[in-house]
């Protein structure tokens, strides 16, 4: 009789640990694949995520916002023409270079703005540059093997069986909330390429104030912005290769802890994934 509850138990037990240990597979293992998914994604340019999204805000820029620009510049080529006349005392003082100067200046800024698609697109080639040296550092830091928790599970055995449905519900805990912390990367990846797609369908609006001394700052901003939006790209990279590295690094010996501290790193993870746009602008002064 005795015999037969030592294998109920031992039956329950092993169940538990299997549970335990495909949470701790969801968890721990996932983080791999999550690491090439963001890696992926962020390496991509705008051309690259979606072909169709992108024929389709190349074609607003051409068709809708380009006009509007190529009437804020002719304004702006009025305004500056004024200044030029004004400045010389209604022309009394006439001065040929000023004149030259300001056709040389008027054609660079219809040349800048019948291009600023091609330039805006530029921005996150070079940012794709900077992310793909840095996916084979982060992906190489941050791998984890199967083996790093084979010695926890085999400590569970020694644990009595309602030690073991607590564990099993704390795994589980931790891994539907690694589950909606995957979820909370997803949209962030996505909302951000949506961002870069809705700053450059208007990219020929602020590249026509880049010729005026008072307007030139939307202009100069937008372009610290578009820089902003490729390095938070390589930020969201960096951040995530931390907490993969971060949970590689715990060691789990006592389960509880060890459970605690990787969704403390998950929940420290999302927070500074939401940030990573602001911590981009703040550094490039955009706003």
């Amino acid at each position: 009789m005795l015999d037969l509850f030592g294998k109920i138990d031992e039956f329950f037990k092993n169940i538990m640990i299997d549970i335990i240990k495909d949470n701790l597979s969801a968890m721990l293992l996932d983080i791999n694949e999550k690491v090439g998914t963001v890696v992926g994604e962020v390496g991509k340019t705008p051309s690259s995520w979606n072909s169709e999204v992108f024929a389709f805000i190349k074609s607003i820029n051409e068709n809708v916002v380009l006009p509007i620009a190529v009437i804020i510049l002719t304004a702006i080529c009025c305004i500056e023409l004024i200044q030029v006349v004004m400045q010389k005392n209604s022309m009394h003082d006439t001065d040929t270079f000023e004149f030259f100067k300001y056709i040389i200046k008027m054609w660079i800024a219809v040349w800048l703005v019948s291009h600023a698609f091609e330039f805006s697109m530029a921005v996150f080639d070079v940012a794709q540059e900077m992310v793909g040296k840095a996916a084979g550092v982060v992906g190489s830091s941050a791998n984890i093997a199967p083996g790093d928790f084979d010695a926890m599970v085999d400590a569970l055995k020694e644990k009595s069986v309602g030690t073991l449905i607590g564990i099993s519900l704390e795994t589980g805990l931790v891994k539907i909330s690694l589950t909606i912390l995957s979820v909370l990367i997803t949209v962030i990846l996505y909302g951000r390429m949506i961002e870069i797609y809705i700053y450059c369908s208007v990219a020929a609006i602020p590249f026509a104030t880049l010729g005026n001394r008072e307007w030139g700052s939307i202009g100069t901003n937008y372009i610290k912005s578009l820089f902003a939006l490729g390095l938070q790209g390589l930020f969201i990279l960096i951040f995530f290769g931390i907490y993969a590295v971060l949970v590689k690094t715990v060691n789990f010996t006592d389960i509880h802890v060890s459970i605690l501290k990787v969704l403390a790193y998950g929940m420290i993870l999302g927070v500074m994934m939401m940030k990573s746009g602001s911590i981009a602008k703040a550094i490039l002064n955009s706003h």
